[in-house]
C-alpha cells in the first residue's frame, strides 16, 4: 500500500466492495466452530488479501463478538497493513518468518489459547510466492488448532507486477471467497510433511476460487 494511507485504502476497498458480485463458498462448515467459539487459524496467500478484511466484516453477526488477529510483519509495510485491517475490526500481531518469527508464533499461540482467531499469510512478507513458511505448521502443531485455507478470486481483476502478483478486482467484478477443508497438525507430525499439506490445501482452495469466478 505504498503511497496511499491506510484510511484511504480502507475507504477505497469499501467503495469497491459495494460494486462486487460476491459468492461465498464453504462457510457452512465453519458455523459449528463459530457457534462453539472454537478458535481457528485462517491462512491465505499474500496476493489475494486485499478484499478479505472487507469480506470478514460481513461475518460479524455469524461469528459473534470475538477477536481476530492478523500476523503483520515488523516492516513499514506491515505497519500499514496492521493499520488497514484495524479499520475492519481486526487486530494484529507483529512479526514474520524473517523478523521476530518465534515471538510472533508465541503471541499467536497465546491468542489462540485465549479463544481468539488468527489470520496468517504464510508466503509473506516477501515470498517466495505461494510457498508456506515453517511458522504456520509450527503454530498449528503447538496449539492443536486447525488451519482453514482461504482464497479470494476476482474476474476481471488487475494483477500487479509484484512478487506476489497482487490481485485487485475491477469494479463490478465477479468475486468469490472460498473456505477450504481444515488441515490439522499434531505435535507428532513431521513439520515438512505438514507444511506441504497446508500448501496443497491452499493451492486447492485457490484453484476452487478461480474456478468459481470463471464458470
Amino acid at each position: 500500500m505504498s503511497g496511499i494511507t491506510p484510511a484511504l485504502a480502507a475507504g477505497i476497498v469499501r467503495a469497491l466492495g459495494l460494486t462486487l458480485r460476491l459468492t461465498i463458498v464453504g462457510v457452512d462448515a465453519l458455523l459449528p466452530a463459530w457457534g462453539e467459539r472454537r478458535p481457528m487459524i485462517y491462512a491465505l496467500w499474500h496476493g489475494r488479501l486485499l478484499m478479505v478484511p472487507w469480506v470478514s466484516a460481513r461475518f460479524t453477526s455469524l461469528r459473534g463478538a470475538r477477536t481476530i488477529r492478523v500476523l503483520a510483519s515488523r516492516s513499514r509495510d506491515g505497519e500499514l497493513i496492521a493499520s488497514f485491517v484495524r479499520r475492519f475490526g481486526l487486530e494484529s500481531v507483529r512479526g514474520s518468518s524473517s523478523r521476530g518469527g518465534a515471538t510472533a508464533v508465541r503471541a499467536l499461540a497465546a491468542a489462540l489459547r485465549a479463544g481468539d482467531d488468527v489470520v496468517v499469510v504464510p508466503d509473506g512478507p516477501r515470498g517466495p510466492r505461494q510457498r508456506v513458511q515453517p511458522g504456520l505448521p509450527a503454530l498449528a502443531a503447538i496449539t492443536g488448532v486447525p488451519v482453514v485455507p482461504v482464497a479470494f478470486a476476482a474476474r476481471p481483476a488487475r494483477r500487479l507486477r509484484t512478487w506476489d502478483a497482487f490481485q485487485i478486482p475491477w469494479p463490478f467484478a465477479r468475486c468469490a471467497l472460498v473456505f477450504g477443508d481444515a488441515v490439522r497438525v499434531s505435535a507428532a507430525d513431521d513439520r515438512e510433511e505438514a507444511r506441504a499439506r497446508i500448501e496443497q490445501a491452499l493451492e486447492v482452495t485457490t484453484a476452487a476460487a478461480d474456478r468459481a469466478v470463471s464458470a
